[in-house]
C-alpha cells in the first residue's frame, strides 16, 4: 500500500486529497481539500497550503489532473492564472514521480476503476459495463469532454480526445434553425456549442427567437435552475433540446469509437442524473438507422462518484506505477 497525492485543477478550484494505491488500483481516497485558485499565485503555493492543512509531510508521488490539453512546454488554463510547466513539476512540488493527465483523461481512469455502485443506469440493458472492449465517455460542463476507455486482458488504456469539437449535425427542422442561427454567431458550430453548460443559453436564445418571444433569463446559472424546475416554457424547451442533442452526440461517438458501453460524466451529468433517464436522450441515442438494435443493447451509465477527477488522477498514477513495476520485474 502506498500513499500519494491526488490533485484536480480546474479554472476556479484546485482539489487535493490523499489516496492509497496498490497493484495499479486506488484502494481509498481521503477527504478532499478545495482551494480557490485565485487566492494562490501558483500551483506550488497552493500545494504548500494543502501541506499546511494536512499537518504532516506530503507524499512524494502524485496524480495530477489539469483542465487543459497536456501538450507543449507550458500549460495554460482558461480562467486560471496559473502557468504549469510539466518539466518542472517534480522539482517545484518536491515529487519523486507523478502522472499528469487532462481533466477528462482523469475521468476515463475513474470510469476504469470505480465500482459498479458509482454507475447509475441511464438506458439500454441494466447490466455492468463490459470488462473488455471500448467504452465511450462524454461529459457536458464548461465544454464537452470526450474520452475513450479501452479495456483488455492486460489492463486498460485511456485515450484523451477533443471529440467535443466535432461538427453539430441537425436532425430535424428546429435543429436546422438552431444551426443556421448559431453559424451566424460562431461561423463553425461544434457540438459543445449546444451540449455544454453555456450551450443551454445558446439553445434558449435561438428558441426564443424562433418563437418570437423575449429573452427574460440572461444568467446561465439561473437558466439552468429554471429549466430544471420547469417553471419557464422556453427554458424547459431549451433543456429538452439539450437532452435530445446529448443523446444524439453520445450515440454518434459510440458508433465512431466502436463502443460496447457509454458513460455520461461531468458536473452537469451528475446534476442531471435524475432527469436524463426520463428525457429524450435514449430515443436519440438509439435512433441510428440500421444500427438501432445494436444501440438499444448497449449499456449507458452515469458516473456518480462525488470526486471523479481526484479519483481518476490517483488512478492514473496507480496505473502508471504498476506499468513501471511490471517493466522492471
Amino acid at each position: 500500500m502506498k500513499e500519494i497525492v491526488a490533485v484536480d485543477i480546474g479554472g476556479t478550484h484546485a482539489r487535493f486529497a490523499i489516496a492509497e494505491i496498490k497493484d495499479g488500483h486506488v484502494v481509498s481516497l481521503g477527504e478532499a481539500t478545495t482551494l480557490k485558485c485565485a487566492e494562490h499565485a501558483s500551483l506550488a503555493l497552493a500545494w504548500e497550503a494543502f501541506g499546511r492543512s494536512l499537518g504532516r509531510p506530503i507524499p512524494r508521488e502524485a496524480g495530477i489532473a489539469v483542465a487543459c490539453p497536456i501538450n507543449g512546454e507550458i500549460l495554460k488554463m482558461t480562467n486560471n492564472p496559473w502557468i504549469i510547466q510539466p518539466a518542472q513539476l517534480g522539482s517545484r512540488l518536491k515529487l519523486d514521480d507523478f502522472a499528469l493527465v487532462n481533466d477528462f483523461g482523469a475521468i476515463g481512469h475513474a470510469v476504469a476503476q470505480v465500482g459498479p455502485e458509482y454507475m447509475n443506469h441511464l438506458c439500454g440493458p441494466d447490466v455492468d459495463l463490459p470488462t473488455k472492449g471500448t467504452i465511450t465517455i462524454l461529459g457536458p460542463g464548461t465544454g464537452l469532454g470526450v474520452a475513450t476507455l479501452l479495456r483488455g486482458e492486460k489492463g486498460y488504456h485511456v485515450i484523451e480526445t477533443e471529440g467535443g469539437h466535432m461538427d453539430f449535425s441537425p436532425l430535424d427542422a428546429v435543429e436546422d434553425h438552431i444551426l443556421r442561427a448559431l453559424r451566424d454567431r460562431f461561423r463553425r458550430v461544434s457540438v459543445e456549442r449546444i451540449v455544454s453548460g453555456p450551450g443551454l443559453t445558446n439553445l434558449y436564445e435561438v428558441i426564443a427567437e424562433l418563437q418570437d418571444r423575449p429573452i427574460t433569463i440572461k444568467d446561465n446559472r439561473a437558466l439552468w435552475t429554471t429549466a430544471m424546475e420547469g417553471t419557464d416554457t422556453l427554458a424547459a424547451a431549451a433543456l429538452e433540446r439539450f437532452f435530445l442533442s446529448l443523446g444524439a452526440v453520445a450515440g454518434d461517438l459510440a458508433l465512431a469509437h466502436g463502443a460496447h458501453g457509454v458513460v455520461v460524466a461531468g458536473g452537469l451529468g451528475q446534476r442531471l442524473a435524475h432527469i436524463l433517464p426520463h428525457s429524450g436522450f435514449s430515443e436519440r441515442f438509439i435512433a441510428k438507422g440500421r444500427f438501432e438494435t445494436m444501440m438499444s443493447e448497449m449499456p449507458v451509465k452515469i458516473i456518480t462518484h462525488p470526486q471523479p477527477g481526484l479519483y481518476g488522477a490517483a488512478a492514473a498514477y496507480a496505473s502508471k506505477a504498476a506499468r513501471a513495476e511490471s517493466a522492471i520485474g
